[in-house]
């Protein structure tokens, strides 16, 4: 065979890795930085799950969509969406279809890893006042220590009245701090494991030092300003939400400006663009939904992770408002499990299998299976489905790869996407590759984002 059919050959039989830049112009170019753009003031915004809650359902309202009460009566092309306790929200867009063609679901969550304070936080020792703290989710501890943080949440009262506590973002503000030791003192330190440097209940954050009188009563110094600027005691402590975040804001990386780096790409990068893609749902075929769910780095346990029932009542009330089998409609049903994978690293490849890894810029990455060496924990999506998606975005022009979460044996991770196959609805999961997914400040690249909102556009729109 000649050199020009031997190309052919190659072209008409092998793989071909796409980088997204290449399949870019002038115009989709334009598009993908405004789509950053948006995308880092969300990301900024919403560094809590009750923010990003917060944030869905203002841009909800500003598109038209109103909240549902159970029971209520639906019509076709009614846009609606579903607080569930501000921590995780629910929306639907009604097609005009019958329901049980079955819904288009993508599903994210908007919680991340962070430090959380405990019931009761506050002390003072060695002529410092500090909030003791536990940890959330899947994280290195070392990486919090010694970075500016600020504190987010919720505080509620004894009279059951709240308050809601951002400190630390805007530019006038204090940051809070997790003290590290000084390399001179650090022998012992540095010759244990990286897990070990750090033990938990050394997360203790520093919040001041300034005593009420004579070198005394830093502790009562610190709750008085804060019952001035709050109106809280320490007992208000043991009904709050309260977590300490980087105080980081988004930012380009590169002389190229390609990439963003932020808090919380894990996993508000896919909530983002599954959000828009169904707020620019006009008049579907499908009944298209996404659900933003809470406590996925925890298990996704409780009322408002993933395991609740809330999904499913969802789908049974307007089965039963639209006269449709819920059953059938489970079953009829097709959802994107959007979350994150691994961005291969050469600075770190020997935990990678290159040949079935994740590459920046490479598109959006599509993971017919998570879990941990054989499989533990995941839904493996059937072939059928990975071909069905496959041939969309083909279709729609969407660059797309695949992708493991590093080698076979070298760890792993899970995603909701087994929790709603439980519910016998086909999933897979579909999403951004991330370079240092779960540290404080994370890296994305600005292609896969954009690649990654085209995906879910075309999933609802077909």
């Amino acid at each position: 065979m000649n050199e020009s059919e031997i190309k052919d050959l190659k072209k008409k039989l092998l793989s071909e890795n796409k980088n997204v830049y290449a399949y870019l112009n002038e115009g989709s170019e334009a598009e993908m930085e405004s789509f950053a753009k948006d995308y880092s003031k969300f990301i900024d915004a919403a560094k809590t799950e009750r923010e990003a809650v917060v944030f869905a359902v203002k841009e909800a309202e500003k598109a038209g969509f109103t909240e549902y009460v159970f029971g209520q009566k639906v019509k076709k092309g009614g846009k609606y969406y579903y607080n569930n306790r501000g921590k995780s929200v629910i929306l639907f867009v009604i097609g005009s279809d019958n329901l049980e063609k079955g819904i288009r679901i993508s599903a994210a969550h908007i919680d991340s890893p962070r430090i959380d304070l405990k019931q009761h936080p506050l002390y003072e020792e060695g002529e410092m006042g500090f909030f003791k703290t536990h940890y959330y989710g899947g994280i290195k501890k070392y990486q919090w220590t010694a970075i500016p943080l600020a504190l987010h949440g919720r505080v509620i009262k004894g009279d059951g009245s709240y308050v809601d506590i951002v400190i630390g973002e805007d530019e006038n503000d204090p940051v809070f701090y997790i003290n590290d030791l000084l390399p001179h003192l650090a022998k012992d330190q540095v010759s244990k494991s990286l897990g070990e440097g750090i033990p938990g209940e050394k997360l203790n954050i520093l919040i001041g030092s300034k005593p009420l009188s004579e070198g005394k009563d830093i502790k009562l110094a610190l709750m008085k300003l804060i019952n001035e600027k709050y109106g809280i005691v320490e007992d208000d402590f043991v009904s709050a939400e309260l977590t300490a975040v980087p105080a980081f804001k988004a930012r380009d990386v590169g002389f190229d400006r390609s990439l963003i780096a932020a808090y919380g790409h894990d996993d508000r990068v896919c909530a983002y663009p599954a959000l828009r893609a169904v707020l620019e749902s006009d008049a579907p075929q499908n009944t298209v939904m996404v659900i933003l769910a809470d406590k996925e780095e925890v298990g996704s346990g409780g009322s408002t992770g993933m395991q609740s029932e809330i999904f499913c009542d969802i789908i049974r009330d307007l089965s039963n408002a639209m006269d449709a089998n819920e059953s059938a409609v489970r079953a009829a049903s097709i959802c994107l499990s959007a979350d994150v994978n691994a961005a291969f690293d050469p600075n770190f490849a020997d935990v990678y299998e290159s040949k079935n890894s994740s590459f920046i810029n490479h598109g959006v990455v599509m993971t017919k299976f998570t879990g941990s060496r054989g499989k533990s924990g995941t839904s493996d999506a059937d072939a059928e489905f990975v071909g069905y998606v496959r041939n969309l975005f083909n279709k729609e022009g969407v660059i797309w790869q695949t992708g493991e979460l590093g080698k076979v044996d070298q760890g792993g991770g899970g995603t909701v996407a087994v929790y709603i196959a439980n519910k016998n609805i086909t999933v897979v999961d579909l999403g951004v590759p991330v370079i240092s997914m779960h540290a404080p400040y994370e890296v994305i690249s600005k292609a896969d984002l954009y690649m990654t909102y085209k995906a879910f556009k075309a999933f609802a729109n077909n």
